[in-house]
């Protein structure tokens, strides 16, 4: 039985999530330096914009090669997948294009009935409207052995996080101070008892943190 677990950047203030987002930059300018690091490494610059050999191979692309492996099923929140952006479009298919870079099945919590949604490279899209015990249960079927990723965003995995469900949780700390957002560990006062937790800094300055639960 593989584990359930999470990857998230944060920033030095434990923030998810930006909100400088404007119509004119859907994204925002904090994102981007939020994950600055992960996507310079080699591993990203191949699986998200098909850069072959390019970007870092230091301890931030040995985190971003381990963000992928042995991951059978993904869970993720309305947000991530965008449909509080896109409500009620039946046109829109995430933000990555008709190859996401997942994979695998990808259970995306929402109250908005859709159909599934099958992408290449091996992606398809699961609207579910069940509980977060249940669609773990359905997300541990599907992968077997492997894991199940919690994929975001901040609220998704804060909520599994309370509920005592995730076994492997790793962080990596930007050192930038956005100040607003979701915070990762708000209402998490204690976590750290569960675990086991060991740091290691990348050249970049970025803090990786990992908790493994106690067994």
């Amino acid at each position: 039985m593989g584990q359930v677990r999470v990857d998230l950047n944060i920033s030095l203030d434990g923030y998810a999530t930006t909100t400088d987002q404007t119509p004119q930059d859907p994204i925002g300018q904090d994102w981007g330096r939020l994950q600055a690091a992960y996507l310079a490494t080699r591993t990203m610059r191949e699986r998200v914009f098909g850069e072959s050999g390019e970007g870092t191979t230091d301890l931030d692309d040995d985190f971003a090669a381990a963000y992928f492996e042995g991951v059978g099923a993904e869970i993720m929140g309305a947000g991530m997948f965008g449909l509080h952006l896109h409500p009620d479009d039946p046109d829109w298919q995430g933000w990555w294009g008709p190859e996401p870079p997942f994979g695998i099945p990808v259970f995306v919590l929402t109250h908005e009935r859709r159909p599934t949604l099958t992408m290449e490279g091996g992606t398809t899209f699961h609207f579910v409207q069940t509980s977060l015990e249940e669609t773990l249960a359905r997300a541990k079927e599907t992968a077997g052995d492997l894991d199940v990723r919690i994929g975001g965003g901040a609220r998704v995995v804060r909520a599994y996080l309370a509920a005592g469900l995730v076994d492997r949780l790793h962080v990596g700390i930007t050192p930038i101070l956005l100040g607003r957002g979701r915070n990762l560990w708000e209402d998490l006062r204690g976590l750290e008892q569960d675990y086991e937790v060991t740091s290691e800094v990348a050249p970049s300055g970025t803090i990786h943190v990992t908790f493994t639960r106690r067994t």
